[in-house]
């Protein structure tokens, strides 16, 4: 099968590294990729939100499945437009991506359907949200309503914060558009854990599930960002505390879709809180997460083309989905700035892929190949992963790797993984 892959980033990188090793993929397109996919795909100059020059390329070169790996032209109907054509696609229609396409529309499907989350009020206007605030006990959680890239929620310790978010979210417009609506949640107590499915309608197959890192300093501290680094199995929490989280929210949710008219097909991602009471859902996404890909495909031992294909033909029930027992870790490198602003073209030293040891792969996210060789091109630059038998080991040997990069403003948070192994 030829195989077009929609994206630039690390999840990108994996997912195509994933699609590399299955017997049935004769040819991996990315679109528009990055410089460390090429030497497991054609990298396709068209943007992830070209939809039409997407769809076009896909007939032109006779590709027989596109996956789309960014929440953006989900959103935006990039499957409807596929299918449309009568094109193979994988992945959530316009309709089912409002679950992550809009947080307001998550909440009322939670709230109607009896599915755990946090208590929540929504608004459209900022007197109306100030005002709400001003009511209620901080911490306190304030999302925009629509698409940030994982920055448009801020853990308020106090009113005041919580003001300057909704001020700087309404009254400044620093999401655009996704800012317009806000979502105003109570804080939950407890530990995250970032739980996957895949999903055919009814059908929901859990992946193993994995932690992501997402304030950008050590202790998660400092702002949101799209994730720092991830790593799984998650061990503080045991296999019947993850089914509850799949029989009591991934599997109703799935449901509430059907029920709803909006089926869902693609990858169905909770970001969960592990409180006192049980898991309570923070935010659902309609794809494959970032960094959690780059920690959950290195352990699947199932053939990723054969898990689509059947998802796609409505017999996802039927497959054995295995996963490795070995432990994996990826340490994300930023560029200076990041969340902010942050300078691009910066030049990455120490990247020799062919040297490393065993068990280290380095999916790039935001990277470029110039005349003067590789440089920096996004906010998160490179995960560095490891998988070996144990998180200790494998947070050891990713540490190690990261070592010997370097680009001028380089920054990572040092305690990935820590908690696991009883470190935090």
């Amino acid at each position: 099968m030829k195989v077009l892959v929609i994206g630039q980033g690390g999840r990108e990188h994996a997912i195509a590294c994933q699609l590399a090793q299955s017997p049935s993929v004769s040819k991996i397109f990315v679109a528009p990729g990055n410089a460390g996919m090429g030497s497991i795909a054609e990298l396709v100059p068209i943007k992830e939100n070209q939809m039409t020059d997407l769809l076009n390329f896909a007939q032109e070169n006779k590709v027989d499945l596109t996956i789309v790996g960014p929440e953006v032209p989900l959103t935006d109907g990039i499957v409807d437009h596929f299918q449309q054509a009568g094109l193979r696609v994988y992945g959530p229609t316009k309709a089912a991506a409002m679950i992550e396409g809009s947080k307001s529309f998550a909440k009322h499907l939670m709230k109607k359907y009896d599915i755990p989350t946090a208590e929540y009020e929504v608004f459209d206007n900022k007197e109306g949200a100030l005002a709400y605030v001003a009511e209620r006990k901080t911490p306190i959680v304030i999302k925009a309503d629509g698409l940030a890239a994982g920055k448009g929620v801020v853990v308020a310790q106090t009113s005041q914060e919580a003001n300057d978010a909704i001020e700087a979210m309404m009254g400044e417009g620093k999401f655009g558009i996704a800012g317009h609506q806000v979502v105003i949640e109570e804080y939950l107590q407890g530990e995250e854990l970032s739980l996957m499915a895949f999903v055919d309608g009814h059908v929901v197959v859990p992946m193993v599930p994995a932690q992501d890192h997402k304030p950008v300093y050590d202790g998660n501290q400092g702002p949101n960002t799209g994730g720092m680094g991830a790593y799984s199995p998650v061990p503080q929490f045991n296999r019947q505390r993850v089914n509850e989280a799949v029989e009591n929210i991934l599997k109703p949710t799935a449901e509430a879709l059907v029920q709803e008219g909006r089926p869902f097909t693609g990858i169905l991602y909770a970001g969960l809180m592990m409180t006192p009471q049980g898991p309570k859902v923070i935010e659902f996404n309609a794809r494959f997460g970032d960094p959690e890909t780059q920690v959950v495909l290195p352990r699947l031992e199932t053939d990723l083309m054969e898990i689509i294909n059947a998802s796609l033909d409505h017999r996802l029930d039927d497959i054995k989905v295995n996963w490795s027992d070995d432990a994996v870790v990826t340490v994300i490198l930023a560029s200076e700035g990041y969340p902010g602003s942050y300078p691009k073209g910066r030049k990455i030293h120490g990247i020799d892929e062919d040297h490393h040891e065993e068990g280290i792969r380095i999916f790039h996210a935001g990277t470029a190949q110039t005349e003067d060789g590789l440089v920096t091109s996004g906010g998160r630059v490179l995960a560095v992963t490891a998988k070996v038998q144990s998180i200790a080991a494998a947070r050891q040997m990713s540490y190690e790797a990261v070592q010997k990069i370097h680009f001028e403003g380089m920054h990572y948070r040092q305690d990935i993984g820590a908690k696991a192994i009883g470190r935090l």
